[in-house]
């Protein structure tokens, strides 16, 4: 027989890109699921994740950064974030602490106001501003539009998390568990390789070269015995000037992105990993509908 004061639900983290959404939510769940970087587009997918306590279960959904697309992969993200936010039943708007408001909030507004949900503002990296800049973005923000709740927080400093996890409880509905307790995300294991690489590539790369890559995991087989994983992967760029700054003089950089990724893979697997990479240029791969599903980002399953 369920609890019942047992709450649970689904929230959404919406925001710009690089205000800090996954970094928030693998800071909330206490463990590393969502890849980070100062880089914009880093999340392409929505990523699922599971928070459970003794008073309930919270599934967040981390989406892309919401923006103006420029090709097929773009448009891809920008639907995965926007339908989202019809599908929950909370949504934790995250800005940054700056009291200028520009067309991309105005447009994320525009959104929440019409999908009629609960909508906490979250206004992330309060540890770079003082206590007068804060008051003065809450001050902009409200006059912006009606928010269920408003929460000062730093993600990376972990400062008032378990206030803003006590904030989404409360706009919660009583409801089931979801998932097992052990569960902490309904990403495929070949998945979060896949960004774990694409993380380590992002923060090595030049500006210009990690939107345009992706990682397909070719081969990830456990040898007998359980204590080692093979794990084959390719990058994948559009440029044959890509591919060499990728790989590096003398295979400098493809060795640094595969060892840095390495060591996240063999903590998350628990077990040592041999990680080999490979890069290929396939041309405009982000304009291919079939590469793009290829890749994983398929607009049918959103």
């Amino acid at each position: 027989m369920e609890d019942a004061k047992f709450k649970s639900g689904f929230v959404a983290l919406v925001g710009r890109p690089n205000v800090g959404k996954s970094t928030l939510m693998n800071h909330l769940i206490g463990q590393k699921i969502a890849i980070t970087s100062r880089k914009p587009q880093t999340t392409r997918n929505r990523i699922q994740t599971v928070y459970t306590c003794s008073r309930g279960q919270i599934i967040f959904l981390d989406t892309p950064g919401i923006h103006k697309a420029k090709n097929k992969l773009g448009n891809y993200m920008v639907s995965a974030a926007e339908g989202t936010f019809s599908q929950v039943d909370v949504v934790l708007w995250l800005v940054e602490p700056s009291t200028f408001i520009g067309a991309g909030e105005r447009h994320i507004a525009e959104q929440l106001q019409k999908a009629n949900v609960p909508v906490i503002l979250v206004i992330n990296k309060i540890d770079t501003v003082d206590k007068e800049k804060l008051e003065e973005c809450l001050g902009a923000y409200r006059d912006l539009m009606d928010f269920s709740d408003m929460m000062p927080v730093s993600a990376l400093r972990s400062l008032r998390l378990s206030e803003l996890t006590d904030a989404i409880f409360r706009y919660l509905p009583y409801g089931p568990k979801y998932y097992d307790d052990d569960t902490v995300t309904d990403q495929p294991q070949r998945q979060i390789v896949s960004e774990m690489i694409r993380e380590k590539a992002l923060r090595n790369l030049e500006e210009e070269i990690p939107h345009g890559i992706a990682v397909a995991i070719d081969r990830m087989k456990e040898r007998p015995g359980g204590d080692i994983m093979d794990i084959d992967a390719t990058i994948i760029c559009e440029k044959d000037s890509h591919k060499g700054m990728i790989i590096g003089k003398g295979g400098a950089m493809l060795r640094s992105i595969g060892s840095q990724a390495r060591r996240d893979i063999e903590q998350m697997l628990e077990m040592k990993v041999n990680l080999q990479l490979w890069v290929k240029v396939k041309k405009d791969w982000r304009d291919s509908d079939f590469m793009i599903k290829n890749f994983g980002y398929d607009e049918k399953e959103l």
